[in-house]
């Protein structure tokens, strides 16, 4: 008997795997190589596709793809009417790119079988703007903007992008009077699972554990006074741990209440590095694979570095731009003010 429990224990060890406790790295610099730059472009929208090429859309209706392993660029325009067009919200899914035009009339474009962009919804009216858009997998997306009448503006889809449904504010919650979210880095909306996380100007949290079919609405302690203040940006690591930032961008050294940060989902959030810079930031990003304590945040007043989930943070450079995402644990793409970088983390 005691020879078979020892050979059933070394079964169960034999397929057991130690844990691997991950020591946070701790950044000083960052080498900055330029992609793409253009004096007369504001890219706020960027997106890494599945082959790690790098999408972009912006404004005057331009929008790029770049493949890496050619170092090069595909850069177009789209065209709707007279209109100037400037997108600040682009997704994907394992077959098609999404843009979405803010203002009215808002216009929703997904790559066609044509090889041209497709437009999928059109939406016209005032206080239209949308500022974000992703979906959760390959079929089910979603998009949100400022309120309209009594509600956020939000967009979903079911079957893979060709076509988006506008939800009624009789099963959204009441919206703030002039509630909306800051188009700023396409980072307000957050989704793992079926859970999804939206970050507004008033420091609300609308939370939904359903891809969208039903909403929680959560308050937080973050800055939101005055209407240029509120989140900015949001992200988790999982669906435990999030971090949030925003701040006032006409007063981007104020930093007294502009970082958050939850350890349950969303529930609840606390703020952190109070009085502490950084100030206003226009994005957060977690480094993947590093166990939720290293995060980034950008924005025009340049980047910086935590490596004990958010708490402390270390400034790396006073580059300038809106928005990041990491093609792996030490090199990111960002764009900003007529450019688009490599960023490599040392």
């Amino acid at each position: 008997m005691k020879t078979r429990l020892f050979l059933l224990l070394l079964v169960f060890c034999f397929g057991c795997k130690q844990a691997v406790t991950i020591t946070p790295r701790n950044f000083t610099s960052v080498e900055i190589k330029p992609l793409y730059t253009d004096s007369l472009l504001s890219i706020r929208a960027i997106d890494i596709l599945d082959d790690e090429s790098l999408a972009f859309a912006a404004n005057n209706g331009t929008f790029g793809l770049y493949n890496p392993m050619k170092n090069s660029w595909m850069i177009s325009k789209q065209k709707f009417d007279s209109l100037n067009l400037h997108f600040r919200a682009v997704a994907h899914t394992a077959t098609d790119f999404f843009m979405l035009s803010i203002e009215s009339p808002a216009l929703l474009f997904k790559t066609g079988d044509t090889g041209r962009m497709q437009l999928v919804y059109r939406e016209d009216g005032v206080g239209v703007f949308y500022d974000a858009m992703t979906f959760w997998n390959d079929q089910e997306g979603i998009a949100v903007g400022d309120s309209v009448g009594e509600c956020l503006s939000i967009i979903i889809t079911r079957d893979g992008g060709k076509t988006w449904k506008k939800m009624s504010c009789n099963d959204l919650p009441e919206a703030e009077d002039g509630e909306g979210a800051f188009a700023a880095s396409n980072t307000n909306i957050k989704t793992i699972g079926d859970k999804t996380w939206i970050a507004t100007t008033s420091g609300t949290i609308y939370y939904s554990e359903n891809k969208g079919i039903s909403w929680k609405v959560i308050k937080t302690p973050i800055v939101h006074e005055k209407n240029t203040e509120g989140i900015y940006s949001i992200d988790f690591y999982d669906d435990l741990n999030g971090f949030a930032i925003g701040g006032d961008y006409t007063n981007p050294d104020d930093n007294v209440a502009n970082k958050i940060k939850t350890t349950d989902g969303g529930k609840t959030w606390q703020i952190v590095a109070k009085s502490q810079e950084p100030g206003y930031r226009s994005c957060v990003q977690y480094i993947p694979n590093r166990e939720g304590k290293e995060l980034v945040v950008v924005g025009f007043k340049g980047i910086d570095f935590s490596n004990d989930s958010g708490f402390t943070w270390k400034h790396l450079s006073d580059e300038g731009f809106y928005t990041i995402r990491f093609l792996n644990d030490s090199v990111a793409y960002a764009a900003g003010k007529g450019r688009v970088s490599k960023i490599q983390f040392k």
